[in-house]
């Protein structure tokens, strides 16, 4: 984002594209083969950076699904059958042949959805092999997990995932499943279903038997055929709040269980005695990270009044520095949107904001001329009155407020319908364990921010939706205790 007459800017570094060979059109992936929908429609997936057809996906039909469900619900007697840890091989070869492929799955996620190369490459891809590599570990200890002596599997799962982190999301969906001895169906999103599809061919690389893992793609209709069916014992979703709640409304008086890991709104806690520079990185990795996608960002900064000046100046400084651009860049810091239609709505929020008073300020950025991108903004000024302090806009947009004493930035943390993470910025250890407690957020980072494990549960309250994933917790999801 630095002026082109700087003589210290950074020349191109792209990552090549032939490490992935895209195929022009994509089957569904059921009973482990591919193939076309039963009605043969399809749809088109798009490179939100340069708005270029990647390839043409099957969209799934009520048939199609209840197809992959019959298949999932076949392969579960011989599956959970198996002890686990003969569960477990199948699980190691996953993530080692996705550790084996990374490069090439990393390109492949940057080119469906616009994150920078470099976070898919470091952040995305390494978290993905762990988890595989932690429920593997987990298989053949069911039993020592804390929920019984002799815990059983559900049965089917049916798992919906969103776009900001196609391939995590998966992860997190499937590794516990396979683990607790369940089959799936998964669906990805419908702007960002190449990496599961690329999974799916994984699956077969590893020797997976037919019909454990079947993928199926499409927009929401699939999904909500998914949700709905009588073959499904368990449903997981991850994405908006507004799904969430029809999801709810669905599953109302069934025996199927249910997680939902929904909206965020969290607040970023910066004390006068933050280290501020660390501080500074915090705030730009926790709402610029993949393009402030991601349902956990610090969207509010609360600030302590007497250093909100300096921390602006020094965050200010920081933002003019930030690249956007080309997501197969190395250098690049921000990537595109991942469609018009999330663009428009980060679009109409930020103009709420500025229409209702806040002060909105950017960077001068030369944006490119094709695909979907947003400046990195921030806006001053905010009250907890104004939309952008109470909506997810789920962009790169951040909302400063301020407070006085620990007990107002509890209060003002708190005052959302969401509950999914906060962040603390404080050199005193006490005052985190306080207000720690006091903050209703399923995830509380204690100086740092966006920091996740595969042993560390994740998961969040109120609006921000119900169970956990992630760790020992993330078992009991699918298993029958």
């Amino acid at each position: 984002m630095t002026p082109t007459t700087n003589p210290f800017a950074y020349a191109p570094a792209p990552e090549s594209r032939a490490v992935v060979d895209i195929a022009p059109s994509y089957g569904l992936f059921i009973n482990g083969e591919f193939g076309e929908a039963a009605d043969g429609k399809v749809f088109k997936t798009v490179s939100p950076a340069t708005e270029e057809v990647l390839s043409e996906v099957a969209q799934a039909s009520a048939d199609d699904v209840d197809r992959a469900v019959k298949a999932a619900r076949k392969a579960f007697e011989s599956w959970s059958a198996l002890p686990g840890s003969e569960r477990a091989k199948y699980l190691f070869r996953i993530a080692r042949i996705i550790q084996e492929r990374s490069r090439e799955l990393a390109v492949l996620e940057s080119l469906d959805n616009g994150k920078p190369i470099r976070e898919s490459r470091d952040a995305d891809l390494p978290l993905v092999a762990a988890h595989f590599f932690y429920y593997a570990g987990w298989a053949d200890k069911l039993a020592y997990a804390g929920y019984g002596s002799n815990p059983r599997p559900l049965g089917v799962a049916g798992q919906i995932i969103p776009w900001n982190f196609p391939l995590l999301m998966l992860a997190w969906k499937i590794a516990p499943a396979l683990a607790a001895g369940n089959t799936v169906v998964l669906k990805p999103a419908e702007t960002t279903p190449l990496s599961a599809l690329f999974f799916a061919d994984i699956c077969r690389q590893a020797g997976l038997p037919k019909g454990v893992v079947n993928i199926i793609t499409g927009d929401g209709s699939p999904g909500a055929e998914l949700v709905a069916h009588p073959g499904i014992d368990k449903v997981a979703f991850t994405g908006s709040t507004e799904v969430g709640k029809a999801i709810a409304r669905t599953v109302a008086g069934t025996d199927k269980k249910v997680t939902l890991e929904l909206g965020g709104k969290a607040a970023n806690i910066v004390f006068d005695d933050a280290p501020l520079d660390q501080a500074v990185e915090g705030i730009i990795g926790g709402i610029f990270f993949n393009q402030g996608h991601v349902c956990c960002a610090g969207s509010r900064l609360l600030v302590q009044e007497s250093i909100q000046d300096e921390l602006l100046d020094a965050l200010k400084r920081r933002m003019r520095t930030l690249r956007v651009g080309d997501p197969l860049d190395k250098n690049t810091d921000i990537g595109a949107i991942n469609s018009a239609e999330q663009l428009a709505r980060i679009r109409a929020l930020a103009d709420a904001g500025e229409a209702e008073g806040a002060e909105r300020w950017a960077p001068e950025c030369e944006l490119p001329s094709s695909g979907y991108w947003f400046v990195p903004t921030l806006f001053t000024g905010v009250t907890q009155a104004h939309r952008i302090a109470r909506e997810e806009i789920f962009g790169p947009v951040l909302s400063v407020l301020t407070f006085r004493t620990p007990e107002e930035a509890v209060a003002k943390a708190n005052n959302t319908p969401y509950g999914l993470s906060a962040g603390i910025w404080t050199e005193k250890g006490s005052r985190i364990l306080w207000m720690a407690s006091k903050l209703r957020a399923g995830v509380v980072w204690s100086n740092t921010f966006n920091k996740f494990d595969p042993a560390s549960p994740f998961g969040g309250y109120k609006e921000s939706g119900y169970g956990r994933e992630g760790g020992r917790h993330g078992l009991e999801a699918y298993l029958d205790v």
